[in-house]
């Protein structure tokens, strides 16, 4: 099974044009007609030609700096400016010739901008710690089911791209203070778990979250908070904190505390685009990645957005909560069993009897058909949006 690192090194003799013609043919073509495999070389063609475009620019401001520093300093006559500038400039000193005007007004600009180029510097610096930061949690996130680490790794890369975007903004308009940056919005999904503002989605979706806001399918919004995080089992408990929710009312499924059967069809909802999308397929095995006994692993297309959905049966009943795809298993994604959460929501009602878990107890979906079982289910599904 290749590893990460024999993907990028693949993708990087890919586009350096290092393959053999057959070799080259074959990996277009698996490009072609496998899309984990097109998302992965997308994100390696992503994050290889912002840190490309990164030091391109920390080269010309090297040339700048080696400018500025020949300028400053009269007793380097007739030496090269710097080594990194391509055509190398000397000038002769003369104490009796003035300085002259354009020189004078490149040190009045260096001298009052002095500041917020730093500022700049320091921002690209970061982006680059972070960056680099990113891709080693996604490597160490390899051993999770889920889409933890693409989705680490996709953050990482935003931020990086957001802080360049500032330093190419602060480079251009010297003297305009540098703007916030906005690290934007990623979402998944996540459903109600009670009638009392309590949700259930997967943990990987809200980690690292400075806020975190639900939306239905009606564009009712609402805040949210972590009540509890289990990093292990791919959970998160959220409860909504806004005084204008009323509760969900009654919810038309139940958990099932039992195990599902191999074979059983099954089907979720989720919002991998801004539209709720259903997908169905069957329980193609009872224990998850690497034979994790608290996981199934089921023959429905995933993508990130799915991350924290419902896994549903034929009766309604929910049986699961939906992590992620493992990228290395053709077709094959994975969600953490119902009978986890269950024994999840038993130790927190133990460790606090006054909360309000109160689980329902009756199926209004067993006897519908598909579309109705549907049209109950999707209120009760809805986007997470998490922002940093």
């Amino acid at each position: 099974m290749k590893t990460e690192a024999d993907y990028y090194a693949l993708f990087e003799a890919y586009d350096r044009g290092e393959l053999a013609a057959p070799a080259r043919a074959d990996l277009e073509a698996r490009l072609a007609a496998d899309p984990a495999l097109a998302l992965r070389y997308a994100d390696f063609v992503e994050l290889t030609s912002t840190l490309r475009a990164f030091g391109q620019r920390q080269a010309t401001r090297r040339k700048l700096r080696g400018i500025h520093a020949a300028m400053l300093a009269p007793e380097a006559a007739d030496e090269p400016l710097a080594a990194s500038v391509a055509s190398p400039l000397t000038r002769s000193v003369n104490p009796m010739l003035r300085i002259s005007r354009t020189e004078q007004a490149l040190r009045n600009f260096w001298n009052g901008h002095r500041a917020t180029i730093g500022v700049a510097a320091s921002v690209a610096i970061l982006a680059v710690f972070g960056s680099l930061l990113g891709v080693e949690m996604w490597r160490a996130s390899k051993t999770q089911p889920s889409m933890y680490g693409y989705t680490i790794l996709r953050r990482e890369v935003d931020k990086l791209k957001n802080g360049q975007k500032v330093l190419s903004r602060t480079i251009n308009e010297i003297g305009v203070p540098v703007p916030p940056v906005n690290n934007g919005k990623f979402s998944g999904t996540g459903f109600a778990l009670t009638a009392d503002g309590y949700l259930v989605t997967s943990y990987h979706v809200i980690a690292g979250a400075d806020s975190v806001m639900i939306e239905s399918r009606d564009l009712q919004r609402y805040h949210a908070e972590p009540v509890y995080s289990d990093k292990s089992h791919d959970l998160a408990i959220l409860r909504i904190t806004d005084r204008k929710f009323n509760g969900f009312g009654r919810l038309p499924y139940t958990f099932k505390a039992g195990q599902a059967d191999l074979g059983e069809r099954v089907y979720t909802l989720g919002y991998p685009r801004e539209d709720v999308v259903y997908g169905e397929g069957s329980l193609s095995a009872r224990s998850g990645f690497r034979g994790d006994t608290t996981f199934y692993q089921i023959s429905i297309p995933v993508n990130p957005g799915n991350s924290g959905g419902p896994l549903l049966d034929d009766k309604g009943n929910l049986i699961g909560v939906v992590s992620g795809r493992q990228n290395d298993v053709q077709s094959a994604a994975f969600a953490t069993k119902s009978s986890c959460l269950m024994r999840l929501v038993d130790s927190l009602k133990a460790a606090s009897p006054a909360a309000p878990y109160h689980l329902p107890k009756t199926n209004q979906l067993t006897g519908n058909t598909r579309p109705q079982q549907l049209k109950k289910l999707q209120d009760y599904v809805f986007v997470v949006k998490v922002f940093e």
